[in-house]
């Protein structure tokens, strides 16, 4: 944050009326298009999918979807984490992030994971800094990509003991 000063950022939930500023930033954001599954899941997945707002202008986002594993628990996966390039480094990714967490500890959800290309040295170094690590490489996960291969990163959260 450069040099102390206090930015405003607020986040908003995704609803029929805001969807279109996700679609607008996705399509800057990733090298995919999204399809309307995509964004059904975003709209449906209520508090896990966030904009992010830079003083009022919709400059990043997080979607997420809960997933069931095979042993009945839930997990959250991360579909799509982004902020536009010129707001990079204030913070808002961080606090898209540290969104998701908090509300998975307190839903008490014990794994977030995400897929990330291979090469993407700095979404890998980001997701890292929160504790996230590599656990699978997938080969040609991705189509129409160069490099095709993803790497998938998993964060496990444990609920800290209650202090007394």
């Amino acid at each position: 944050m450069g040099g102390g000063r206090e930015v405003s950022v607020s986040l908003d939930g995704v609803r029929d009326k805001n969807v279109m500023q996700l679609k607008k930033l996705n399509t800057v954001l990733f090298p995919v298009r999204y399809n309307e599954k995509y964004y059904a899941d975003a709209l449906a997945s209520g508090d896990l999918t966030k904009l992010a707002y830079y003083s009022d202008i919709c400059v990043g986002s997080i979607v997420c979807r809960l997933e069931k594993k095979e042993s009945r628990s839930v997990r959250a996966y991360i579909m799509t984490l982004g902020v536009l390039a010129p707001y990079r480094g204030l913070g808002i990714g961080t606090r898209l992030l540290n969104h998701v967490i908090d509300l998975c500890l307190k839903q008490n959800i014990q794994e977030i994971y995400l897929h990330v290309q291979t090469n993407n040295d700095d979404a890998v170094n980001f997701y890292k800094k929160f504790g996230f690590e590599i656990t699978e490489t997938i080969k040609n996960y991705y189509t129409n990509m160069d490099p095709p291969d993803c790497f998938v990163l998993t964060k496990f959260i444990t609920q800290s003991p209650v202090k007394k």
